[in-house]
């Protein structure tokens, strides 16, 4: 096997700079979805990044593509919020803040909506993926929270997850949504 052969299998990594451009892509696109949907113009997306046009069509030829990449974005940083709570907080406690994470996730989701459920093919993995990713988390939360008798027994991650998800999702104040995830959380931890 010549020298060449072995440089061409190994993957080549982003350029420094390719990944600050990923990233300004991503975070660009959240927000102007959240703003104006996902049919903002690309040039908008391209310009909230400092980028040409060419590098959003280059890494996420489809606007599908682009919008899979932010929900996967979002979706692991609320996964990760909840490996980070839980290893820093008592369960309910954890729970209670991972709330607020997902609250945000979902307002964030809100500007795709419409696409998500559109019934494009392309979007048929997304609801699996949130799940998927996120119920085993949580699920570890209920099971400490049942074993110090913080947190009923009796819920499963993803009848919760959905639970909230719907109550973020909601219509009306930010202020009266939280305050039933409050509620829900209320019915669900063990009082002393």
């Amino acid at each position: 096997m010549s020298t060449q052969d072995t440089v061409s299998e190994v993957p080549r990594r982003k350029r420094a700079d390719a990944r600050r451009n990923t990233e300004a892509v991503l975070e660009a696109a959240k927000a102007a979805f959240a703003e104006h949907g996902v049919d903002a113009p690309m040039r908008d997306i391209a310009a909230r990044a400092g980028v040409g046009v060419g590098t959003i069509y280059r890494n996420y030829p489809q606007r599908s593509d682009l919008i899979i990449a932010v929900f996967r974005r979002e979706l692991d940083a609320t996964a990760a919020e909840a490996d980070r709570l839980a290893a820093e907080y008592p369960p309910a406690e954890a729970l209670r803040r991972w709330a607020e994470s997902l609250a945000r996730f979902v307002a964030t989701k809100r500007g795709f909506s419409g696409a998500l459920h559109s019934g494009d093919p392309a979007y048929r993995p997304l609801p699996g993926l949130f799940l998927g990713a996120l119920a085993p988390r949580i699920q570890a939360i209920l099971d400490a929270g049942a074993a110090d008798g913080s947190i009923r027994g009796d819920v499963s991650a993803e009848e919760l997850i959905n639970a909230l998800s719907r109550l973020a999702d909601s219509s009306g104040d930010a202020t009266g949504r939280s305050r039933m995830t409050d509620v829900l959380l209320d019915g669900l931890l063990v009082t002393s």
